[in-house]
């Protein structure tokens, strides 16, 4: 139960070794381009299912484009209330259940539905692309798209997208034995002209509730004196955001680094060791996510993430402390 407060603050928020044209599959390519634009570009409202740990959820998602500015909002529809609203400048997360708000600032352009890969340049350094059959979901014709791992610190995907729009109709995340750890799949989805901007508001006010404001700051913004470096991380992970922030659990600010190639996302949460986390040491389940945690000179780090084990625990061994004054970097390990 210890490990539950990184749990909870995960959910609340490179050059290619080949050349394009031997890297993949060019048509394959295109399809995942078209996706990708058309996650951003369409206006849509859909339910679908997220199944993961055996457990499943049903989730609304609306997206809407009004003079090319992006609002996205995801409810919960199995009773806890959760939304998150995602919009040009905040992702903001309604936990009615805690009376709580949680707000962070947006760092990337991703979609908040889970285990769908967006396209970009420096993707098939790492994984492969590749085209599967034409297959059936949600009634319609569908090109199966596989994005698979080249090596063993990331996971791959496997998805369904419609041969008219190339919409995402079924997606899932899978190790390198093709096992599936989590996935999607859309029972209902909807393209729309126009949605009212009321359509993307929250149902709840939030008035009441506890607000908690966390500022992601980017690599090169990072000249407090942190004090942490993360070196020789897998191939391809990068410094993408870091904060300091409380967490559930935590009576201190705790430094919060995310590395993230492009695709994978790990979580290294940096704080002072305490009778609380004396038991939180080695390998361990959190979810559908990996955690590794290690002690590191008076301090406890934890990488946690929806990783192979060996990519968590490679990046935590990675964290090193330095002298004052030194910005997180995190160094690729080279062979």
């Amino acid at each position: 139960m210890a490990l539950l407060k990184y749990s909870v603050a995960l959910a609340a928020v490179a050059l290619t070794a080949l050349s394009p044209a031997n890297a993949a599959d060019r048509v394959a390519r295109e399809w995942l381009e078209r996706m990708s634009e058309s996650l951003a570009t369409r206006n849509y409202d859909g339910r679908y299912l997220h199944v993961r740990n055996s457990r499943t959820e049903t989730m609304r998602i609306i997206h809407r484009v009004e003079k090319g500015k992006v609002t996205e909002r995801l409810v919960s529809l199995d009773g806890s209330g959760r939304e998150i609203i995602r919009n040009q400048s905040e992702v903001i997360c309604y936990l009615p259940d805690r009376r709580t708000v949680l707000v962070e600032k947006r760092t990337d352009d991703r979609t908040l539905m889970a285990t769908v890969p967006i396209y970009n340049e420096q993707l098939e350094a790492h994984y492969s692309i590749e085209r599967g059959a034409f297959k059936k979901a949600l009634g319609r014709r569908t090109q199966v798209i596989l994005v698979q791992p080249r090596d063993q610190f990331r996971y791959g995907y496997r998805l369904w997208l419609d041969d008219e729009t190339a919409m995402p109709l079924m997606s899932q995340l899978c190790d390198r034995n093709g096992n599936v750890i989590e996935q999607i799949v859309f029972a209902e989805l909807n393209f729309r002209d126009r949605i009212a901007a009321d359509a993307v508001k929250p149902a709840v006010t939030g008035e009441g509730f506890r607000w908690v404001r966390q500022d992601a700051q980017e690599p090169r913004m990072a000249n407090v004196q942190l004090g942490w470096n993360v070196i020789r991380v897998p191939s391809g992970f990068r410094l993408t955001t870091w904060r300091l922030q409380v967490i559930a659990g935590s009576n201190v600010p705790v430094r919060h680094l995310v590395l993230s190639d492009g695709l994978a996302s790990v979580s290294v949460f940096i704080e002072p060791r305490s009778p609380q986390t004396e038991a939180m040491r080695g390998l361990a389940k959190v979810g559908a996510a990996f955690a590794y945690s290690r002690d590191l000179d008076g301090h406890q780090v934890t990488a946690v993430g929806e990783v192979p084990a060996a990519t968590v625990e490679a990046i935590a061994e990675a964290v090193t402390k330095e002298e004052a004054g030194l910005a997180p970097i995190a160094r690729e390990q080279r062979p």
